[in-house]
């Protein structure tokens, strides 16, 4: 699914040429991601018309309830790992394992 992709502007380039010379192509989003994405409002902003006001194109839900979850009540984002980061190297480490050790 493209979300985003460049629109005109498109030159072909000598095939002997180090570098083609640069064009200023725009960018445009595309409409497949909106048919496929749910964005969450308040209560409040649903009951006072939010999706309409911003004209949003995708799906809307809303949630409640939410302001008392933590991450351990997520159940596929419930770990809470302690990780590290050798300022030195750059190795990281999480619960004390290298990346390595833990993929094998």
């Amino acid at each position: 699914m493209i979300a985003c992709a460049p629109m005109g502007g498109y030159q072909r380039l000598d095939s002997h040429a180090a570098t083609g010379p640069l064009s200023s192509d725009v960018w445009r989003t595309g409409c497949c991601a909106s048919r496929h994405r749910l964005t969450f409002v308040s209560q409040a902003a649903d009951a006072q018309g939010i999706t309409q006001q911003l004209n949003l194109q995708s799906a809307t839900a809303v949630v409640k309830g939410c302001r008392t979850v933590k991450k351990a009540d997520m159940i596929h984002n419930g770990l809470q790992p302690n990780i590290t980061v050798d300022s030195q190297t750059y190795e990281v480490r999480v619960d004390g394992e290298t990346d390595n050790q833990r993929t094998g």
